[in-house]
């Protein structure tokens, strides 16, 4: 209820002309964000949630529109969104420059879709989840387990996708670890649920689920892809990569790491995850208030080991960066409700 209450003061303040709003902002920080429309309210066109940030949009601002975003006022939910803006004093952003576009077909994003279907075909087919020629354990379709975590992950998905696209499975192994790929399956391993309440275990679904619907990976190997082809002197634009040789290069992907999962997409995108992640697990009805001591959790019992121990440390900040950017996103945006 506190949430929606503080939704139609937001609105208010619009209706009364956000123009001299930037007079109320915190210092002079500006920010750049990068991401999709995921909310907004019926009858509040103009407040967005991207990146997990609550965004205004005032009558004066710049605005770039393609597809079937005509109008501020009609993004359609799920397109691309570029914001700039500044942040206020209750840690909302005023946007002075907006652009959204569909989310179409990205590059090598059908490839990794078809390679991936591939790789959880396999699993399903073997009953067991093998990576790198190594077991992780045996793979649950139906039970106790796999309805729980299936429950949680249909509450935390954003409007714009479908629920039946993600198919979430249960790894029969006693190690905190979670881990989503780029067709929609996400496995959770059976140590995680024993351990974890559902407020814990829907932050870190969340933080998987961030990377499916963030396309983690297919940027990820977008960028793998430019470097490699920089490094060997054979620099081609990403768009003039045909499909074969897309192909090739994430199936030699699959193969020698199945993609992001042990070496992590990059700290940026790690940390966009976590704040995301916040956003579906706040919007779900879970407490977003237990972030920071969970990421304290499992700093107490990974602390040292090595990284390819646990998948969900592998190249994110460090735990207590993590912890401390979750107190910061829950004062920003999260304090009021």
């Amino acid at each position: 209820m506190k949430r929606h209450i503080n939704l139609l003061v937001l609105s208010m303040v619009l209706a009364c002309g956000l123009a001299s709003a930037p007079t109320s902002a915190a210092g002079d920080e500006n920010v750049e964000l990068e991401g999709y429309a995921e909310w907004h309210r019926d009858g509040e066109p103009n407040l967005f949630i991207v990146d997990g940030q609550r965004v205004l949009v005032p009558e004066s601002v710049k605005f770039k529109g393609e597809g079937h975003a005509f109008d501020v006022g009609v993004i359609p939910l799920g397109y691309e969104m570029l914001v700039k803006g500044v942040r206020l004093a209750d840690g909302s952003i005023l946007a002075h420059e907006l652009r959204a576009k569909p989310n179409g077909n990205a590059f090598m994003e059908g490839t990794l879709r078809s390679e991936f279907d591939q790789l959880e075909a396999q699993f399903r087919h073997r009953g067991h989840v093998y990576m790198s020629e190594e077991d992780y354990g045996e793979l649950w379709e139906s039970g106790e387990e796999v309805d729980r975590v299936r429950a949680i992950t249909a509450r935390l998905a954003p409007p714009y996708m479908h629920p039946e696209d993600l198919r979430v499975y249960v790894i029969d192994n006693s190690e905190w670890n979670a881990m989503a790929a780029p067709n929609g399956s996400i496995y959770v391993f059976r140590g995680l649920l024993e351990d974890m309440d559902d407020d814990e275990v829907a932050i870190v679904l969340g933080h998987e689920l961030a990377h499916v619907s963030h396309e983690h990976s297919r940027r990820h190997f977008k960028r793998n892809l430019i470097f490699s082809a920089i490094s060997t002197g054979a620099f081609v634009a990403a768009d003039q990569i045909d499909n074969d040789a897309a192909r090739i290069a994430v199936k030699g992907a699959t193969v020698a790491g199945t993609l992001a999962w042990t070496n992590g997409y990059g700290r940026s995108r790690e940390d966009q995850a976590d704040r995301v992640g916040l956003r579906y697990a706040y919007e779900g009805g879970y407490d977003v208030t237990k972030g920071p001591a969970l990421w304290k959790r499992f700093e107490k019992k990974y602390g040292g080991l090595p990284k390819a121990v646990n998948f969900f440390l592998g190249n994110h900040s460090v735990a207590a960066d993590r912890a401390a950017n979750l107190e910061k996103e829950l004062a920003r945006n999260y304090s009021a409700d």
